[in-house]
């Protein structure tokens, strides 16, 4: 079995050809489809991440696919269904384990390449929405980074719960996309003043921010008495000192949203929301916003894209084309 391999935090990951063993009580071993890239696969690789497991470990949080086995205290009927499962690691690889408990049955007519990244997305976005900041119709809702993965999620859900939403992102193919979920107002943080700008639409009553540092600052002094502002990620690699004094006179929430964290105190809250995700999805109402198709041998390729900030949409590995020429085994 072919994997993506952490060994070290000093050095590359490698390929690595592996022998599958039986998967453990409480676990599924699949047959991975798809694999989505998450900017957390950046921190894993370097051991920042909150949620790093032991090396050596395989990245790839979340993935698709066909169950192939299950462990003891397992249901066996889950063998040969097609599932998608946030794991939290092992998703870059040919073969994964998998907690059955986080596995979710796919509807028919949703695809393994929707269903691998549309988890940590819009499972973020609908916990961070829906439940923390319970967002109103008529409410304007300020997104920045509104041309990733994660913030066109919230520019469509946005959109579906009636809030008017404003879209920063950078540059016109980002600005389209957001556009095309259905953002009202857009603007490009590259060349627009993005506190003047929110200011003159009437200002946020939500900021749904994973983005961090300047943009931040900006949306945060162009808030509306009460409004909430959600804390999704610090994508600039930027973490924002937060003007306390300035909260308070204004009566402004800082919402903290740590998706998988859920998992630890809330889970049957991710599983509802999962459930309620995919039927949304299967019904259209809902995109998987999957722009981005790469081989288990482009993963490099597909991390770069993320890292340098020029993907639109989300990324997806795909392990059965694994164009075995372009990669190095170690035994």
């Amino acid at each position: 079995m072919l994997s993506y391999r952490v060994t070290s935090f000093d050095t590359p990951a490698e390929f690595i050809e592996r022998k599958v063993k039986s998967p453990a009580a409480g676990q599924v071993l699949v047959q991975v489809a798809a694999a989505a890239v998450n900017f957390s696969d950046l921190l894993l690789l370097k051991g920042r991440y909150q949620d790093t497991p032991p090396l050596p470990f395989t990245p790839g949080l979340e993935f698709s696919g066909r169950v192939i086995a299950c462990g003891p205290e397992v249901n066996q009927n889950l063998k040969n269904q097609r599932i998608t499962a946030y794991a939290g690691h092992g998703g870059f690889a040919e073969q994964a384990f998998a907690s059955a408990d986080r596995c979710l049955i796919l509807p028919d007519n949703v695809s393994y390449v929707d269903a691998a990244g549309f988890q940590v997305a819009w499972g973020t976005t609908h916990i961070a929405l829906s439940q923390r900041a319970r967002l109103q119709s008529g409410e304007t809702l300020v997104v920045l980074g509104a041309g990733g993965g994660v913030g066109l999620t919230a520019v469509k859900l946005g959109k579906l719960l009636g809030a008017r939403v404003i879209a920063v992102a950078r540059g016109p193919r980002k600005l389209e996309a957001a556009e095309h979920a259905g953002a009202d107002i857009l603007i490009d943080s590259e060349t627009a003043d993005i506190r003047e700008t929110i200011i003159a639409a009437g200002r946020a009553d939500v900021v749904y921010d994973p983005v961090g540092g300047e943009q931040f600052t900006a949306a945060f002094r162009a808030c509306n008495p009460g409004a909430r502002i959600l804390l999704i990620g610090f994508a600039s690699g930027d973490i924002p000192e937060i003007p306390a004094n300035h909260a308070l006179v204004k009566n402004i929430d800082l919402i903290g949203v740590n998706w998988s964290g859920y998992w630890k105190f809330a889970p049957d809250i991710l599983i509802q929301s999962g459930r309620t995700l995919l039927n949304w999805l299967a019904e259209g109402k809902i995109e998987a916003n999957v722009h981005h198709h790469f081989p288990l041998s482009g993963i490099e390729d597909a991390l770069t894209l993320l890292r340098n900030r020029t993907s639109t949409g989300k990324i997806v590995v795909l392990p059965t084309e694994k164009c075995l020429n372009r990669i190095k085994l170690h035994n």
